[in-house]
């Protein structure tokens, strides 16, 4: 097991066979946690045919995951100030490739919707305590790269894990692909035990109701965190709708594609990584008051173009969904760090609540405009939160920046 080598008191360095081994540590948690959150969505279609389940009935394989993280990762974050971050991560990877693995196995819809539970809290230990191990491990110069390693096998595991498990259902069936996911987890997070180093900076810390309280109150006296939490929870309710019932209209007439195609749809999140980082920089230069609206508009106009029957004109509608949702997604949360203070690590935390709460609850809620009003239901259901968020981005315009400026931390991960 790595302890880390030999590292200066400053943290690991970039450079180092210490930071190697971190880093590639890193890959591993953030591909790992995000295909066993979201590898199960191209399979929604198949938990109709199987369990005979309408399409927000299938949904909840992805809410019931999503949600349950959403409020386990509050507690998780405390949790780990008391028993230390590596723990908690090795404990969150294995405990969830397990149970995924033991899903693929067990009989009927209510056991796998009670597996889908238990995984999506264990795995609130990994998102909740990476980017403070990070900060406590890594020499403060070099911990921007480290994150962003993070933050790409987060991308790379939302992306691969669909595609792959795609790829697999449409020869073997979903369990199948679902116990081949657990494993490929099992084995990243047995490696990242392996090449994670022991905690040197970490000191113990207790929280009481009282802390939490107040650190709660000063986030809410915000002028903009309550209208950030709003964003990321409205876009994050738009993305996941599309993308979960996106499967439902392509496997179905006129285009009748096979589970292996419906998949690639997910490479559009390739797409992601450039406009993140894009919007990210536009919003240095020109400020997030001033840019904030500009993706949702993107958001928005992609929503409206998938509504077209031409499959080249769906494909390109979720484009512009994925570009427009993961430019919004950055400026929001790299704009919480900025506006959090000393109260950071709890205002992330919030802001991935409302995150992952959009997720579990805008996505379901998604399903019954598939159900009743088709396609064209969907683009309704996704229009009219999309403008709901252009109205957030409006107030968020009018918010006066706060005197002193704090280096901006690189935006939370996303799925």
């Amino acid at each position: 097991m790595s302890d880390g080598g030999h590292m200066p008191a400053a943290g690991i360095v970039r450079g180092t066979p210490a930071y190697r081994d971190f880093s590639i540590a890193l890959l591993l948690a953030g591909f790992a946690t995000f295909s066993l959150l979201y590898s199960v969505q191209p399979l929604l279609p198949l938990f109709t045919a199987e369990y005979g389940v309408t399409a927000e009935v299938a949904s909840l394989a992805v809410s019931l995951a999503t949600g349950p993280m959403a409020v386990a990762l509050l507690a998780a974050g405390l949790l780990s100030d008391r028993l230390g971050r590596r723990g908690m991560m090795i404990g969150s990877l294995l405990a969830a490739s397990v149970v995924t693995m033991i899903s693929a196995v067990l009989p009927g819809w209510t056991t796998l919707l009670a597996m889908r539970v238990l995984t999506g809290v264990a795995l609130a230990g990994i998102p909740a305590v990476a980017m403070a191990y990070i900060a406590e491990e890594v020499d403060p110069r070099s911990i921007g790269p480290a994150m962003g390693t993070y933050i790409a096998g987060t991308a790379l595991g939302g992306m691969a894990g669909r595609l792959g498990v795609s790829v697999i259902a449409d020869f073997t069936g979903w369990r199948v692909a679902m116990a081949a996911d657990g494993a490929a987890a099992l084995a990243a997070g047995l490696l990242f035990w392996r090449l994670a180093p022991l905690s040197r900076a970490f000191a113990p810390r207790r929280h009481d109701w009282r802390s939490f309280r107040d650190g709660l109150g000063r986030l809410r006296r915000d002028a903009a965190l309550p209208w950030l939490y709003a964003t990321a929870f409205l876009v994050m309710g738009v993305f996941v709708t599309i993308y979960n019932y996106a499967g439902f209209r392509l496997t179905a007439p006129p285009y009748d594609l096979r589970g292996a195609a419906v998949g690639a749809i997910f490479l559009l999140y390739i797409l992601g990584s450039f406009s993140s980082t894009w919007f990210g920089g536009l919003a240095d230069r020109l400020g997030r008051r001033r840019v904030i609206a500009a993706p949702v508009i993107l958001l928005l106009g992609g929503a409206l173009l998938t509504g077209a029957t031409a499959l080249p004109l769906f494909v390109a509608g979720i484009a512009i969904v994925t570009v427009g949702f993961f430019g919004a997604h950055s400026i929001a949360s790299s704009w919480v760090g900025r506006r959090s203070g000393g109260d950071r690590a709890q205002a992330a935390a919030f802001y991935l609540c409302f995150y992952y709460l959009g997720s579990s609850i805008l996505g379901s809620a998604g399903g019954f405009a598939w159900t009743h009003g088709g396609w064209h239901g969907v683009v309704l259901f996704c229009g009219g939160l999309t403008v709901l968020a252009l109205l957030v981005a409006a107030k968020l315009a009018t918010v006066r920046p706060l005197a002193i400026n704090v280096p901006t931390p690189p935006p939370a991960p996303a799925g």
